[in-house]
Formats: structure tokens, sequence, C-alpha cells
């Protein structure tokens, strides 16, 4: 009579970590590199080898090496150290645009999905300033306003609430007249309490991705006015800002106009991967596909 030897479970930690980087790779590597660039920004002070915004005119345009990790750019500036303390201000407008426009865009939407008379004004309102191309919306509100860090945030939140209030719009119209409504409407919820305990945790799953790409569009809206000379002030070392001063000395140093863009594409990138891998997770119907 042979007697079977049960082989060695897994404990629930590997098990729980071979299925996450086995079914959601992409979204793990998303965050492991934006935890990453936000590590290099936090601690911008103890890792800048320079100071970001100090100028020397003998070490302009110097290659990279041991001494200038990134090089130098015509005004004698390490690249390094701007790079990583652009990523601050980066990253800070990316994220206060997404935590303002879904603010913003949940309060809205939730009030024009439940009032039909504000659903008619309301959306006819977003439609308006969807007709006009975002970045030029954020130009015309950065050039009126003293340019600063919350100007660029206000500018860039603004033209991306009408997206956040059309997706929390359809989610309420999906629910509104659902059968659990119209019973705490029968057992005397009130408004505002219809819409915290019912509506709001229906809008939390799609509020998070939204939010993560509306961060990654944020970072690249903050590059495109830091580019022109808009928003933040020129003495605050920005992705954007780095990459212009850069443009007219490319064919000499590169360097210059290559880590800075590095930076950003591999930034936007990441958040989309992550936004991407929400996507998957919190969507029940591709959960299933998976």
């Amino acid at each position: 009579m042979s007697i079977a030897i049960e082989a060695p479970r897994k404990s629930a930690r590997t098990r729980t970590l071979t299925y996450w980087l086995r079914r959601y790779p992409l979204f793990i590597l998303g965050c492991i590199g934006l935890a990453a660039i936000i590590l290099l920004a936090l601690f911008a002070p103890l890792i800048a080898t320079h100071d970001p915004v100090a100028i020397n005119p003998a070490a302009r345009l110097r290659p990279p090496s041991d001494a200038w990790l990134f090089g130098s750019d015509p005004f004698g500036r390490d690249v390094f150290s701007r790079v990583i303390w652009g990523g601050r201000v980066s990253l800070t407008v990316g994220i206060g645009v997404a935590a303002l426009s879904v603010c913003l865009g949940l309060a809205i939407g939730m009030i024009a999905g439940f009032n039909r008379v504000a659903d008619a004004v309301l959306m006819r309102i977003m439609d308006g300033m969807m007709a006009i191309p975002g970045i030029l919306l954020a130009v015309a509100l950065v050039a009126i306003v003293k340019p600063s860090i919350t100007t660029v945030v206000v500018a860039i939140a603004i033209p991306e609430v009408p997206r956040v209030v059309r997706l929390v719009r359809s989610v309420v119209l999906s629910i509104r007249e659902q059968p659990y409504i119209e019973a705490a409407r029968l057992s005397g919820v009130r408004f505002p309490g219809l819409l915290l305990r019912h509506v709001l945790p229906n809008t939390i799953a799609p509020l998070i991705v939204q939010a993560s790409f509306v961060c990654a569009s944020a970072i690249l809206s903050e590059a495109y006015l830091s580019f022109l000379g808009l928003g933040i002030p020129p003495t605050t070392p920005t992705w954007g800002s780095v990459i212009s001063e850069g443009r007219n000395v490319v064919q000499l140093a590169f360097w210059v106009v290559l880590y800075p863009s590095l930076f950003l594409g591999a930034t936007v990138l990441f958040i989309n991967l992550i936004g991407d891998g929400l996507r998957d997770m919190l969507d029940p119907r591709l959960a299933r596909t998976l």
C-alpha cells in the first residue's frame, strides 16, 4: 500500500507575488519604474551632485563624465541635478492636476447625472470647453495669471475636468434607475446621502483609472508650457525648460535634450502602464478574460 506524499505548498505570499507577476507584468514594471523616479525626486537634495541653478560659464557644454553625470548645459549647469529636481515639479503638477480635476469632475458629474435640468446646462458648458484644445486653453490661462506652479496646476486641470465629468455622468446614468437606488429613495435617504453611500462607491474604480491618465497628460502639458517659456518661472528647473534650453545646441551637446526627454517619456510610460493595469484589475469583465 503506497502512501501519497503531498508536496509542500507554497506560502500565500509567494503565490500572490507569482500571480501578480504572471498576470500583470507591465503593471508591476510601471510601479517599479515610477517608484524609482519618485524616489529620485524626493531625495534630490541628497542625490544632486551640483546646485541645479548655479551658473558656471567655465563648465558649459561639458560631456557626460564622472564629475558631470549627464553633462552640462549652455550655462554650465549640471543636467543631472536639473533633471532630478525637475522631476519634483513634473510629479507635483501631475498629481495636483489629477486630484483637482477628479474632485471637480466628480462633484459636477454626480449632479449632472441625477438632475436633468442641471445636466442640460452643465453638459453644454462641458461640451463647449472640450471644443477648445486643452493646451491652448492652458496657455491662455497661464498668460493671464502670474506664473507659478499653482497657476499651471489650475490651468491644466480646467481642460481635464470635462472628461472626468462625462465619465462620472455616464456611471451615474447607468445606476440611478437601479432597484437599490429606488429602494434607498423610498426608505427616506436624502440626496446627499444617496450620492455618498450608493453612487460614489461605484465611481471610485473608473476614477482611479482616469486619474492615472490625467496625471500622465498633465506632466506632458506642463512640459509643453515650460518648453514655450510659460507657467513655471525660469529659475525653477523643469524637464520642459531643460529641453527648451538645449534645443539650440542639440547638434553640439545632444545630452542636454536627451536625458530630460528620457525621464519625461519614461515617467509618462510608467504612469500609463499603471493605468492600463488598474483598468484590467478593476474591470470585472476584463479580469475574467485574462
